[in-house]
């Protein structure tokens, strides 16, 4: 998808991919990333999530990006947070105590602009809504933007949604363990955590036409 249709997305309300709690999956699956405390979590694609907060809350410093502007500017509103903003190149940077938003496009990234003075600490990656948001003619252009994003030795929890795309053509888009061994194998050592069925746990989908629906967990470090 295009900047644009997110854009309009955001403006229009339409965004039911925002869950109104943190992720279960990420309540339960974090953990075992085994994370120092003082790790930076960077969380592309990130919207308003509640899963910032939920990770900030485990004593992380968060970093995510954001291509809507208004997902930002909620983001801190909606959690009672004022942030400080300026520009820091081609992103507009918002930042408040373990929170550091950039709103910009993600393929403008680079590492320094990611990491900072971090990058030599421990790093790790929370991929919830971002691989599964990208259609497949960009899947592999945002799997090569994450491998030169990411430092060698961090680590990664991606969770992604496996069904029919017959059913329903997305986003979220149907993204199965096959293509995410295609998309990060030669790069990054892929442990398979999780594979459950998962329909009756998004109506949404369910009423799009969806027959059924497998979630999926994966723990990754990059080499």
């Amino acid at each position: 998808m295009e900047p644009a249709y997110w854009h309009s997305r955001w403006e229009k309300g339409e965004i039911g991919f925002h869950l109104l709690t943190p992720n279960p999956r990420l309540l339960t699956w974090w953990p075992q990333l085994q994370m120092p405390t003082e790790a930076t979590v960077f969380v592309p694609l990130c919207g308003k999530s509640l899963d910032m907060v939920w990770l900030r809350q485990q004593g992380h410093t968060v970093v995510g990006v954001e291509i809507s502007p208004l997902a930002v500017q909620q983001f801190f509103a909606e959690n009672g947070m004022t942030p400080q903003v300026e520009q820091q190149g081609d992103f507009t940077c918002y930042t408040t105590d373990g929170f550091r938003l950039l709103c910009g496009d993600y393929f403008d990234l680079t590492p320094a602009v990611v990491w900072g003075e971090t990058a030599s600490c421990a790093v790790a990656i929370y991929d919830r809504a971002a691989l599964v948001a990208l259609p497949p003619a960009k899947r592999r252009a945002y799997a090569a933007q994450m491998r030169a994003l990411a430092p060698s030795g961090s680590r990664m929890l991606l969770l992604t949604f496996a069904y029919p795309q017959t059913d329903f053509p997305g986003p979220p888009f149907s993204v199965s363990p096959a293509e995410v061994h295609q998309l990060y194998g030669a790069v990054a050592d892929i442990e398979h955590w999780c594979d459950e069925e998962a329909l009756s746990l998004h109506p949404g989908l369910q009423a799009r036409g969806v027959r059924e629906l497998r979630e999926h967990v994966f723990a990754l470090r990059f080499r």
